[in-house]
């Protein structure tokens, strides 16, 4: 994965109002201008404002193009890509097993016999959702042998 210093630049107000050409927006996010005419083609950019040579691109095109560079330099693909710039977040679909594939899971023990196995990734969970999950297991396990918390 390359580095890339300027995805995590903070911008002041008046970088924002920058107007770039597409030379400038595809040196600044090391984008080809094909890619970025098909980016826009498939809806994960937006159109320039204006067109033909009075065409030019604002700061917001600059950050739908690096966030898409970041996500797809880590792997993520396209379609995933378009949801995330959507604002839609829903649970990743499991990942289908290949050999060789690597698969995390926790198991908890809350008692002799009882173990609660969990694939945070494949349930959809975050990890503050998945600590809840677990104190209300061991909360209802606690009371179903009428022990004190």
């Amino acid at each position: 994965m390359q580095d890339h210093p300027h995805l995590n630049q903070k911008t002041s107000p008046e970088a924002n109002d920058r107007k770039f050409s597409l030379d400038e927006l595809c040196t600044l996010s090391d984008t080809t201008k094909r890619t970025v005419r098909y980016y826009m083609q498939i809806g994960l950019v937006d159109a320039p404002i204006g067109s033909t040579k009075a065409a030019h691109y604002l700061h917001q095109h600059l950050d739908q193009l690096l966030t898409i560079r970041k996500l797809s330099d880590a792997g993520v693909s396209l379609e995933r890509i378009r949801e995330v710039l959507s604002g839609d977040q829903p649970p990743l679909p499991p990942r289908r097993r290949q050999a060789g594939s690597v698969e995390v899971r926790s198991h908890l023990h809350i008692a002799e016999g009882v173990v609660l196995e969990i694939s945070p990734e494949q349930a959809g969970l975050s990890p503050g959702q998945v600590r809840t999950l677990v104190r209300t297991v061991m909360k209802a396990y606690q009371d179903l042998q009428g022990k004190p918390k």
